[in-house]
C-alpha cells in the first residue's frame, strides 16, 4: 500500500464534509476580517481537511473489511482496506494529531472536539459500533458538524445558536441515511442493520426529506435566506425519489451539491464580516 492508497481511503470527495463546517463556523463566529485567518483557525482547517478524514474513514474501513468485500461502492471511486499496518498506523497518527487543535483552542471548544473524536471512533469500532445500531447510526452522524461548532466557539468566544447546532445536526442525520441507501442490499446480505435497512429505500427517502426539512426550518428561523438555501435538500431528495433515479448515481452528485451550498453559506457569512 502507498500514500496514494491512503489518500483515496480518506475519501477526497468528502474532505469538505469536515473542513467545510470549520470554514462556516469561522466566518459566522468572526466579527472582523482579522478573525478569519489566525493560527487557531488554520490549524483547525488543516486538521479537519485531511488527518480527521484519515481517522474517520480509516477506522471505518478497518472494522468494515468483511462487509466491504461485497460492497460495489468500493469498486472504482473508493478502495477496499486490504490489511497491513499502514492504515492502523495512519489512524493512530491522525488521532495524535488532534493534540495541536486542542492546544490552540479554548477549553470551551474542547467538548466539541473530543465529541468528534469519540463519535468518530465509536461509530465504526467495537464495542459500541454505532453504525449497526439504528437509529444511533443516524443520530451519531451529527459528528460532522462538531468541527464547525468548535471553530465558531474558538473565534466567537461563545457557543453558537442552538438552532444552528440543531439544524446542522439533523442535516447530517439525513445526509448519513441518504448515503446509506445504496448500501441497503450489501448491508442486508452481510447481516448489518442500519436506519436505511430498517426503513427500506422509500421510507428512507421520506426520513431524509423530513430531516432536511427540519434543518431548513431551523436555519430559516435564524435567517430566512439560510432557510431558503437549505430547502434545496428536501426538494432534491423528493425529486430523486419521484423521478426513480438510481440512488447509487444520485449519491455521487451530493459532494458537488454540498460544496455549492456550503460555498454560498460561507459567502453569506463573509458578506456580513466585510460589509456588516
Amino acid at each position: 500500500m502507498s500514500l496514494a492508497y491512503l489518500v483515496r481511503l480518506s475519501r477526497p470527495r468528502f474532505w469538505l464534509y469536515l473542513a467545510g463546517p470549520v470554514a462556516v463556523g469561522v466566518v459566522y463566529g468572526a466579527t472582523a476580517p482579522a478573525d478569519l485567518l489566525t493560527p487557531a483557525t488554520l490549524v483547525l482547517f488543516a486538521y479537519f481537511l485531511l488527518p480527521a478524514n484519515v481517522l474517520l474513514y480509516g477506522v471505518n474501513d478497518i472494522f468494515d473489511a468483511d462487509i466491504d468485500a461485497e460492497n460495489p461502492k468500493k469498486e472504482g471511486r473508493e478502495v477496499r482496506y486490504g490489511g497491513g499496518r499502514l492504515v492502523p498506523i495512519a489512524v493512530t497518527v491522525s488521532a495524535l494529531l488532534a493534540f495541536p487543535p486542542l492546544a490552540v483552542t479554548p477549553t470551551r471548544a474542547w467538548p466539541w472536539l473530543l465529541g468528534f473524536l469519540a463519535l468518530g471512533v465509536a461509530y465504526s469500532a467495537p464495542p459500541l459500533r454505532l453504525k449497526t445500531r439504528p437509529p444511533l447510526d443516524s443520530l451519531s452522524n451529527g459528528l460532522y458538524i462538531l468541527p464547525g461548532v468548535a471553530a465558531y466557539v474558538t473565534v466567537a468566544g461563545a457557543q453558537p445558536p442552538v438552532l444552528a447546532v440543531g439544524g446542522g445536526w439533523v442535516w447530517s442525520m439525513a445526509m448519513h441515511t441518504f448515503s446509506a441507501i445504496p448500501d441497503i442490499d450489501p448491508d442486508r446480505a452481510a447481516g448489518i442493520e442500519t436506519t436505511a435497512t430498517r426503513l427500506g429505500e422509500r421510507r428512507a427517502y421520506a426520513y431524509c426529506a423530513g430531516c432536511w426539512a427540519l434543518a431548513a426550518i431551523a436555519f430559516g428561523l435564524l435567517d430566512p435566506r439560510l432557510g431558503a438555501l437549505m430547502a434545496v435538500y428536501p426538494v432534491a431528495v423528493v425529486l430523486v425519489a419521484r423521478a426513480d433515479i438510481s440512488v447509487s448515481r444520485a449519491y455521487w452528485w451530493y459532494p458537488a451539491v454540498n460544496t455549492v451550498v456550503g460555498a454560498l453559506f460561507t459567502m453569506g457569512g463573509l458578506w456580513r464580516v466585510f460589509y456588516g
